[in-house]
């Protein structure tokens, strides 16, 4: 899961990236940042300690801290290249100033959400009004002009795409536009370290829920420095601010939400490891997340529920209990499910 980091000039965007991924931000680096955590998860702790594999793998997130557009003249987040970048990213963050800055300029997250929005959809229009050219000037594409024309009236009214409410076909049929008003959303709201344990201001949860966003409130340069301390101190140090968790756990949760990934488990003596896939994905295409030749070669899957192993303690003690079941090839893999694919090549 790739997840793009954006944001106007001061929104402390690279602190933000900082604070998920631990590593500092790279003053004036012109090309993007790249930092990969992994998603902690008690599930894969657990059947790591039962099983003491050789491997334990948890499911990552790559973070991009995309640079700042080119020209400082202009208070703007996209240009040509920023725009060809955050396209190849399977979620969009904004990082939104919510804190007075050297000037003592007040914030104005509202009006940064709506401005972000507004890049967004006109970098999406261009590509709609190219895309409508072409379909007519050829015959036989009435259903996708007609789907177009839907597109540019919403994107000409300010409308981000994720906004229609699209059929799932229609999704499919614009998968290979890359659309950033379609991307998933979710806005970060910057605070002081004052207001690091706040909760988010009503008016921006309001305004990013008729963006189709997500939204979540953070102070960037109290979690970078959390980030930066021995795991052991930071519960205390958290607790000190009232917070309860950080915001990489907070983070991680919202982007998981904003994509709506599950993760089904695998578990041995080899290794141990979170597969993360998105919901309702059947049992043969989570198979392909594995292995290409198992996907191809599927023939059953061995499903436990990660709650009836913790109470019975065992897959033999499942298996005895009928808690251990074998599913076909479009049985809708479940959160936490634990799997073995039988395949044969």
């Amino acid at each position: 899961m790739k997840v793009g980091l954006a944001g106007f000039p001061g929104a402390g965007k690279s602190t933000v990236f900082a604070a998920l991924t631990g590593l500092p931000p790279a003053a004036g680096e012109r090309r993007p940042q790249i930092g990969t955590i992994k998603v902690p998860d008690p599930r894969v702790d657990h059947l790591a300690a039962i099983y003491r594999p050789r491997k334990t793998t948890y499911a990552e997130v790559t973070f991009v801290d995309f640079p700042p557009a080119r020209d400082p003249k202009r208070r703007t987040v996209l240009d040509a290249e920023a725009v060809a970048a955050l396209r190849d990213a399977d979620a969009l963050v904004e990082v939104v100033r919510g804190f007075a800055d050297a000037a003592g300029t007040p914030a104005r997250p509202l009006e940064d959400i709506e401005a972000f929005e507004t890049e967004l959809a006109l970098a999406d229009l261009a590509q709609v009004e190219r895309r409508l050219e072409r379909l007519r000037k050829e015959k036989g594409h009435e259903r996708e002009q007609a789907l177009f024309e839907r597109l540019r009236e919403a994107l000409e009214a300010g409308r981000a795409l994720r906004t229609l409410g699209l059929a799932p076909e229609e999704q499919a049929a614009l998968a290979g536009f890359a659309f950033l008003s379609l991307r998933p959303l979710l806005i970060v709201l910057n605070v002081a370290e004052e207001a690091a344990a706040a909760p988010l201001p009503q008016a921006v949860a309001a305004r990013a829920a008729a963006a189709g966003a997500q939204a979540l409130a953070l102070s960037a340069r109290v979690e970078a420095e959390v980030a930066q301390l021995d795991p052991a101190d930071r519960p205390a140090f958290l607790a000190d601010l009232g917070l309860a968790e950080s915001a990489r756990d907070r983070f991680i949760r919202a982007s998981y939400a904003l994509l709506d990934l599950i993760s089904f488990l695998t578990a041995g003596e080899d290794e141990c490891r979170a597969w993360p896939i998105r919901r309702g994905t059947v049992a043969r295409k989570a198979a392909g997340r594995i292995h290409s030749d198992i996907e191809r070669g599927f023939i059953r899957a061995e499903v436990i529920a990660y709650e009836d192993f913790v109470r019975l303690g065992s897959e033999a003690k499942c298996r005895e209990a009928g808690k251990l079941r074998l599913e076909g090839k479009d049985y809708v893999i479940q959160d936490g499910d634990i799997v073995h694919f039988r395949f044969a090549v």
